[in-house]
């Protein structure tokens, strides 16, 4: 188990990027949350395994259709186990 936070940078608002974030950790089999930042960013936390982390970052870094990542920022960390599904929060 592995944690990663990213963040996202690009028109990643009003696009259903959340959303979006939510059903792919969810196919994934992770954990954690995503939100909106005041920065018009998206931020996101994940655990689980690194395939499935890895391929969240590959799906973050195109988003959903209407899109338009221009940045993906991950940081490794080690895992908490501290969340239970994934969810929007903030």
């Amino acid at each position: 188990m592995e944690r990663v936070d990213i963040t996202v940078i690009g028109r990643v608002q009003g696009v259903a990027f959340r959303w979006s974030t939510v059903q792919q950790a969810l196919s994934l089999g992770l954990t954690g949350w995503v939100r909106n930042c005041p920065d018009g960013s998206v931020r996101m936390v994940a655990e689980g395994p690194r395939p499935a982390l890895d391929a969240l970052l590959i799906w973050a870094g195109n988003g959903p259709d209407h899109a338009r990542v221009d940045a993906c920022r991950p940081r490794w960390q080690q895992a908490t186990g501290q969340y239970t599904t994934f969810d929007v929060t903030g």
